[in-house]
């Protein structure tokens, strides 16, 4: 994984933190830095809901939730593609911490950090910023008034209603509306789904409410999302008894074979560059879960290609669509070990 806020290491090595050398540090959206090690990894707890990225933290011996941390003497933002996103952890940073500690934002320029300097800089006063390794470091203290802004950052990211009448929450993949790839998949589901069921990259739970509604026979969905916020979501947004959830990191679904079918629409990136190889790492997930006759459902970008792992994992593959833009595939006969 790369170290994008290892910036927050030379920051501290030039004097630019201004953290306490006492007291718990929360780290919200909490990634890999040598920080933790620089300042002692005791003192810091991390908040981090994807699940790949928490299991890494507490493998380090980190201290590591999904949640934020009630209470810390100082904290730290790393900021996120999704400027909403990043405003919300900023003003529930200012929540948990007393007047007048620090509060160090840290981001990447790709990811528009200099954007929400300006912003911050709006309505907060910063004490000081630090431009390091493609990004910029910038530091604040939490006012004994908190500005009206921070409240409307803090409800702007916060779950809500999107297009579709489901709650999302900016920073979730999609989470204005309903995937097209996913409505594209969807339009294939009636009546074929039965049995035990699991949808491997779940989100917020557009396609899983979709999949129990137009097929009666399932008699049971496991959603397998890898962001607890938007497990979260699914959650109230798919009260279908039938449903169950859990936090996973699919790549390393074990390789009981469980499921008569598997649907998904697999992500394809973790960072800005496409990564293909994390939807083949589904696909073989799918595979290892499947039972000898169960099925799998994915729909892709047309572009990209997962023909070859699809091959690999199983021994039919059958095109069912395909657009100038997405393919829904249909495969069976796993192929296992």
């Amino acid at each position: 994984m790369t170290r994008r806020d290892d910036r927050l290491a030379l920051a501290h090595r030039a004097d630019a933190l201004g953290l306490p050398d006492t007291g718990r540090i929360a780290v919200l959206g909490a990634i890999e830095t040598t920080l933790y090690g620089l300042l002692g990894r005791e003192r810091f707890v991390c908040q981090q809901s994807d699940r790949l990225i928490h299991d890494l933290l507490a493998a380090q011996g980190l201290a590591v939730a999904p949640d934020d941390p009630d209470r810390a003497e100082a904290a730290i933002v790393v900021a996120t593609r999704n400027r909403a996103e990043t405003l919300g952890m900023v003003a529930r940073a200012l929540a948990i911490v007393p007047e007048e500690a620090p509060v160090v934002v840290t981001g990447a320029k790709t990811d528009g950090i200099d954007a929400i300097m300006r912003q911050l800089g709006r309505v907060l006063p910063l004490e000081g910023s630090m431009s390091k390794a493609h990004g910029r470091v910038l530091r604040l203290r939490r006012p004994a008034q908190l500005p009206d802004a921070a409240r409307e950052w803090e409800a702007a990211a916060a779950l809500q209603p999107n297009a579709d009448g489901f709650l999302s929450a900016p920073g979730m993949f999609s989470h204005a509306h309903a995937d097209p790839g996913s409505q594209r998949l969807a339009a294939h589901l009636e009546g074929r789904l039965t049995g035990r069921v699991a949808e491997l990259g779940a989100g917020w739970g557009w396609l899983a409410a979709q999949a129990l509604a137009l097929n009666p026979a399932v008699e049971s969905l496991d959603l397998h999302e890898s962001d607890a916020r938007a497990l979260e979501a699914a959650r109230r947004n798919v009260p279908d008894a039938r449903a169950r959830f859990h936090w996973s990191d699919v790549t390393r679904l074990g390789a009981e074979p469980v499921c008569d079918w598997v649907i998904t629409n697999p992500p394809f990136h973790r960072s800005r560059e496409a990564e293909p190889a994390l939807g083949a790492a589904f696909v073989a997930a799918a595979a290892r879960v499947l039972r000898p006759a169960g099925r799998l459902m994915l729909v892709a970008n047309r572009s990209l290609p997962y023909e070859a792992p699809l091959a690999r994992a199983f021994r039919e593959v059958t095109p069912l669509a395909e657009d100038a833009t997405f393919k829904v595939i249909l495969a069976g006969r796993s192929i296992k070990g």
